[in-house]
C-alpha cells in the first residue's frame, strides 16, 4: 500500500512582489515535499497564488491594469523565483482558475445547507491590508485618532450587507479539537495563542463572508451582488488543487485530508480557526496539522523600508548560489521561531559547514581515490571498529534521527545530524592519513578511501531535499545511478561497489570570500 502525504504553503496574496518570507517558506516546504518524496511517499506539493479581494483591485487601479491582467504580472514573479530556487511543486493554483470558483461556490453551498450561512448587515473597523475586520479591543489609536489593526495596518468603519458565517457554533467544537489533537496547531506557542483567542470572553463571534463594494471575486451562489469574502474564498484552494469537488477523484482520495498547510504566523488565525470550522460546517475531513513558521530579521531588525535593510530572495540567490541559500535559512532558522540573516552569518555558515566540512571531504576524497586508485572505487579490507563506527553513523543512524527530526519539523536539527556525520569524516581522514598510508600501507588506504566513498554516497542521497543540484552533483561524481538516491538505498546492502569507474572529480561548494578578504583583495 503506498503511502501519501500532501503539503501546502499558504497561497501569496496577489498585491505585490515575492518578498524573502515567501521564499523562506517555499523552501521549507519544498524541503519537507523533496525529504517525503526520497522517502517513499506519493507526495504532492502545492503553492499559488491568492488573487481576489479589495486590496488587489485597488493595487491594480493604481498601476492602470485590470485586476486580471495585474494578477497575472505577480503570478510570473512568483512561479520564477519558485522555479529559479527548485521549488518542486506538483501544482501552482491561482484562485482565479475556473476550477477555483466551482469548488468555493461548491463548498459555500455545503456550508449552507448546513444552516450555517445567513445574510444581514455588517458594521465593523476593517483593514484593507489584512482583508479583515477587527474587534474595538483589537484596536490601538494614535493622536489623532486614527485606528490601527495589530498589524499596524489602518482601519476604517464600514457598514454594508453581507453573508455570515455561524462561527460562533464552533467555538467548543475547535476547542474539542484542540484538545483531542495537541498537534493540530504547531509550534505550541502558536497553539496557545490560538486557544487563547477561541477562548475569550463570549466565545467567536460569526464572520462576515462576502463583501457588495466590489466586485473582484468569486460570486456568492444565486446572489452575484455578492462576492466571497477572501478567507472563503482563499483557503478552498486547498482542496481545489486536488479535484475538489469531485471527492471520487483520484487526487482528492489519495491527498485530503492535508497533511500540512505550511503558513506564517500572521495568518494562524485563519487556518487554524476559519478553515477547520467551515471543513466541519461542510462536512469534510479536517487537515491534520497547521504548521505556522516565524518571520526572517535582518541583522537583527525586522525588515523595513524605512530601515533601509529589505533583501530580496533574488539578491541572496545572485549573492551565494541557490543551494547555499536554501542550506543557510533551512539551517539557521529554528523550528517555528523568528529567525536572523546577517551576511556575515551566512558566508560563515556556507564556508563552514558547505565548502570547508562537506564539499572539502568530498574534493579530498575523490582526488585521492582518481589519483591514487586509478579512478575507480577501491576494494576494502578488513574493517576496523573505526571504519564500522562511521559505516553505522552514515548507513543507518543517521537516516534515523533526521526522519525523526523531520517528523518534527526541526529541519535545523536534522541539518545538525546532517553535518556531525560530515564533521567524523572529517575527523577520520585526518586520522586515517590516507595520502600517508599510500607509502606505507596500500591495501589500508584503499579501505579507508573506499569507507569515505560510502560516507560520501549517504551524505548526498541525505543533502538532497536541502541542496539538490549540489547533493546531485556530489552522486553523479560517485556514479550513483538516478534510481539509486532513494532513501531506501541507505544501508549497507546498497553501499557503494567496488570498481565502479568514477569520473574527474569537481568541487562543488566553492568556498566565499569574507568582507575582510574581499577588502584586502582590493587594497592589494
Amino acid at each position: 500500500m503506498s503511502k501519501n502525504f500532501y503539503i501546502t504553503t499558504a497561497i501569496a496574496y496577489a498585491n505585490g512582489a515575492p518578498h524573502l518570507g515567501h521564499a523562506y517558506e517555499a523552501i521549507l516546504t519544498d524541503v519537507m515535499a523533496r525529504f517525503k518524496r526520497l522517502d517513499g511517499y506519493n507526495t504532492f506539493f502545492m503553492t499559488g497564488m491568492d488573487e481576489h479581494g479589495e486590496k488587489v483591485a485597488t493595487t491594480a487601479e493604481k498601476n492602470g491594469m485590470s485586476p486580471r491582467a495585474f494578477t497575472d504580472t505577480i503570478a510570473e514573479k512568483f512561479t520564477a523565483l519558485d522555479d529559479r530556487m527548485n521549488v518542486s511543486y506538483d501544482r501552482f493554483i491561482r484562485t482565479t482558475e475556473e476550477a477555483h470558483y466551482k469548488a468555493s461556490q461548491t463548498l459555500w453551498e455545503e456550508i449552507a445547507k448546513n444552516g450555517d450561512i445567513y445574510v444581514d448587515a455588517y458594521a465593523g473597523w476593517y483593514s484593507v491590508r489584512d482583508e479583515s475586520y477587527f474587534g474595538e479591543d483589537e484596536l490601538t489609536t494614535d493622536g489623532a485618532g486614527k485606528k490601527f489593526a495589530p498589524s499596524g495596518a489602518e482601519v476604517v468603519w464600514k457598514e454594508e450587507p453581507s453573508y455570515f458565517f455561524r462561527l460562533s457554533a464552533y467555538t467548543q467544537k475547535l476547542l474539542d479539537l484542540y484538545e483531542s489533537n495537541p498537534d493540530f496547531i504547531e509550534p505550541a506557542s502558536r497553539r496557545n495563542e490560538i486557544l487563547a483567542f477561541v477562548k475569550q470572553e463570549g466565545g467567536l463571534k460569526d464572520l462576515s463572508i462576502s463583501r457588495t463594494t466590489f466586485d473582484w471575486g468569486v460570486p456568492v451562489p444565486n446572489d452575484p451582488k455578492h462576492v466571497m469574502y477572501v478567507w472563503l474564498d482563499a483557503l478552498t484552494n486547498y482542496i481545489t488543487g486536488i479535484g475538489y469537488p469531485d471527492t471520487s477523484s483520484e487526487n482528492y482520495k489519495n491527498f485530503w485530508p492535508a497533511d500540512v498547510h505550511v503558513i506564517g504566523k500572521d495568518i494562524t488565525r485563519f487556518h487554524a480557526i476559519y478553515w477547520p470550522a467551515f471543513l466541519m460546517a461542510a462536512k469534510l475531513p479536517l487537515p491534520k496539522k497547521i504548521f505556522a513558521h516565524g518571520f526572517i530579521n535582518v541583522d537583527g531588525q525586522k525588515m523595513s523600508k524605512s530601515l533601509g535593510n529589505v533583501v530580496s530572495p533574488g539578491d541572496l540567490l545572485d549573492m551565494y548560489g541557490v543551494d547555499q541559500t536554501r542550506y543557510f535559512l533551512m539551517r539557521e532558522i529554528p523550528h517555528g521561531q523568528d529567525g536572523n540573516f546577517s551576511h556575515e552569518q551566512a558566508v560563515l555558515r556556507i564556508n563552514s559547514d558547505l565548502a570547508n566540512s562537506l564539499g572539502n571531504l568530498a574534493q579530498r576524497t575523490l582526488s585521492q581515490i582518481a589519483k591514487n586508485c586509478g579512478g575507480a572505487v577501491p576494494a576494502p579490507g578488513p574493517l576496523t571498529d573505526e571504519d564500522r563506527e562511521l559505516l553505522e553513523s552514515a548507513q543507518v543512524k543517521m537516516i534515523e534521527s533526521v526522519r525523526g527530526e523531520f517528523e518534527k519539523f526541526h529541519i535545523h536539527r536534522a541539518i545538525e545530524d546532517i553535518m556531525r556525520v560530515a564533521y567524523d569524516a572529517n575527523a577520520y581522514i585526518d586520522k586515517q592519513a590516507p595520502w600517508a598510508l599510500k607509502k606505507t600501507d596500500v591495501p589500508r588506504m584503499e579501505t579507508v578511501l573506499y569507507v569515505l566513498a560510502e560516507v560520501i554516497r549517504c551524505l548526498a542521497i541525505i543533502m538532497q531535499p536541502i541542496t539538490p543540484e549540489a547533493a546531485a552533483k556530489m552522486l553523479d561524481q560517485l556514479s550513483i545511478p538516478a534510481n539509486a538516491r532513494g532513501f531506501d538505498t541507505l544501508n549497507a546492502a546498497h553501499a557503494i561497489k567496488a570498481g565502479t569507474t568514477l569520473p574527474a572529480p569537481t568541487g562543488v561548494f566553492p568556498r566565499m570570500a569574507t568582507e575582510t578578504e574581499t577588502a584586502k583583495q582590493a587594497n592589494a
